[in-house]
């Protein structure tokens, strides 16, 4: 049998990110940040208002870039760069959830900490997967020869994991709400494809598929299945497809992801998951911790009969995917 499997919504493979380009700050416009500034005196450059934000924590927030330049080379003078405000969030962090990609750069390149975290344990790549800030993870990859991607936050997760979590949260928005307007489909598009885009870009730094949570051992293929997000799944299984038999039947608390694939109700991609999941080398006769092959997960019913058969035929070959 041949596995047959709907085009993915999300660009292929191929994808290669566009390098971002970082214009100079305005000379006129940055003079004379240096010189306002330059005036201050060290003690209203330090002072924090009542949310321990910093007069440079407010620049990045405003997006004030010329302003944040000037106030951050003082501050790095005294080695407080990196001064946290009342979420644990320094001022690159601040730029980061504000989508500064160009502030971002300049504090980089001024010496912040590109491993800072905030109090959920967020690096900068944890916050710009989340938010879908393709730009800013950009930035991070010009800018830093070595960068961990795979460190966890205080929840266990990696970037690769929390750009995954906010690409599941829009797919269930947009497949499962019936009163969803034409203006909101449009903005949660546009958001999965800058979430999407922001995946494939971390995947292409070296992401590992394999890398699993603290909490669950559940890898991006298992939450991806889950969540019944095909094109996403789709487009992890294609990415390498010679490394599939690597990650596809690891366990999470005992369940595979074709487990899990079994396990789903009221899923009308359900069908498809399975196969992709077959078709990449996925094994059916593998048991979970209470001795359950993935057959034995499956609803009670005719469709469920669908996907007993193809579990019953396991491993599914395909004319157009190399596994």
């Amino acid at each position: 049998m041949q596995c047959q499997t709907s085009s993915s919504t999300l660009p292929g493979p191929q994808f290669v990110p566009t390098p971002i380009t970082i214009p100079d700050p305005v000379p006129q416009d940055l003079q004379q940040a240096r010189q306002s500034v330059g005036s201050l005196p060290i003690e209203k450059l330090l002072q924090e208002d009542e949310d321990n934000d910093t007069i440079l924590h407010i620049y990045a927030a405003q997006g004030m870039r010329e302003y944040t330049i000037a106030a951050a080379e003082r501050i790095r003078e005294l080695r407080r760069l990196d001064v946290k405000e009342h979420r644990g969030k320094t001022p690159l962090l601040v730029a980061v959830t504000a989508n500064q990609p160009f502030i971002v750069h300049d504090l980089l390149m001024l010496g912040a900490d590109i491993n800072a975290v905030d109090d959920k344990g967020k690096t900068i790549l944890h916050l710009a997967a989340t938010y879908g800030f393709l730009e800013v993870i950009q930035v991070v990859r010009s800018i830093a020869s070595t960068v961990n991607l795979e460190m966890r936050d205080f929840e266990g997760l990696t970037p690769l994991h929390c750009a995954v979590f906010t690409h599941n949260s829009i797919h269930r928005e947009l497949n499962q709400d019936s009163t969803i307007t034409t203006e909101r489909q449009d903005e949660l598009q546009h958001r999965s494809n800058q979430v999407a885009a922001c995946i494939k870009l971390l995947v292409q730094m070296g992401a590992s598929l394999s890398c699993q949570d603290i909490k669950s051992n559940k890898t991006a293929i298992h939450f991806t299945v889950q969540e019944g997000n095909v094109s996403l799944l789709k487009y992890f299984l294609e990415f390498s497809p010679t490394r599939c038999i690597e990650f596809i039947n690891m366990k999470a608390h005992g369940n595979t992801a074709l487990h899990m694939a079994a396990g789903l109700r009221n899923e009308k991609n359900q069908e498809e998951i399975i196969k992709l999941l077959l078709c990449h080398g996925a094994d059916s006769s593998m048991r979970n911790l209470e001795n359950d092959q993935a057959i034995h997960l499956v609803e009670v019913g005719e469709e469920g009969d669908k996907i007993r058969q193809l579990l019953k035929k396991g491993r599914i070959t395909s004319a157009s995917t190399s596994c």
